[in-house]
């Protein structure tokens, strides 16, 4: 794919600290083993695109042996331009599907207008992937997950759920079919946009759930932005706290023997 124009040590400086990055993760979490098969979920945005990409490096360089399957669920929302990924994936001789499932009708229908369909959009989109992963025999999802969408999630289930969770690396599912995994774990969303833009991907915007203004994760990305920029670094600390979870010196009996 060919970058923007930029300087060279920059680029290759970037595109470096985002294959450490994503190769420590996989080591940290042995999220890909020797004879693999990875279904990577390709929604079109720079997140999974960079994912691919990385991939794909890595699976030329790596000293074990696993094969991808880029897979887009095509959700049927008026104007999605269908030829775009097909082109894209084709170009660079990537095995690939395409499954298309009218849940933007269902979305649309069951949530009223000016409401999230974020939850609804996902559960759907996470059932028909994990039925195409056991169709296509992979041994792992892998999803475009970063680590603000970590930390993130973390907030909103404090906020909103009162739960202390997050999204992990490395997840079995809850059918036990099937394992999850986010090689983008350790990249920051800066860093993401900034690859996206210099490898110029063929970025298609979500018209569903993505231009909603008002969802509870924008405002929260709103506020870990502000904190961001008050004092740098602090997105990175929140996400190195979930490594390092004390259960005694939290609050749940279930955890911890008090």
């Amino acid at each position: 794919m060919q970058t923007t124009q930029i300087d060279s040590k920059t680029w290759r400086k970037l595109e470096q600290k985002l294959r450490t990055k994503v190769g420590q993760a996989i080591r940290d979490y042995n999220m890909i083993e020797n004879g693999d098969r990875i279904m990577v979920c390709l929604s079109g945005g720079k997140d999974s695109y960079t994912m691919l990409d990385i991939l794909l490096t890595l699976q030329r360089k790596a000293p074990i042996d696993f094969d991808i399957l880029a897979v887009n669920l095509d959700q049927k929302q008026p104007g999605f331009p269908e030829h775009v990924l097909p082109e894209y994936l084709k170009s660079l001789g990537v095995p690939y599907r395409i499954v298309q499932e009218d849940t933007y009708t269902t979305v649309t229908r069951i949530i009223p207008e000016g409401k999230t369909m974020c939850s609804l959009c996902s559960r759907l989109r996470r059932g028909i992937l994990y039925r195409v992963a056991k169709e296509e025999n992979a041994t792992k999802v892998a999803l475009g997950h970063h680590r603000d969408d970590i930390v993130e999630t973390l907030f909103l289930n404090m906020f909103y759920a009162r739960s202390l969770k997050a999204m992990p690396p490395k997840l079995k599912s809850d059918d036990g079919e099937n394992t999850v995994i986010r090689p983008l774990a350790y990249c920051s969303e800066e860093e993401i946009q900034s690859y996206a833009r210099i490898k110029k991907f063929p970025i298609i915007p979500c018209n569903l759930c993505g231009s909603q203004e008002n969802l509870q994760r924008v405002q929260i990305k709103q506020m870990l932005q502000s904190w961001e920029k008050q004092n740098p670094g602090r997105i990175d600390s929140l996400f190195g706290s979930l490594q390092n979870v004390v259960p005694s010196h939290l609050a749940d009996t279930k955890l911890f023997e008090f």
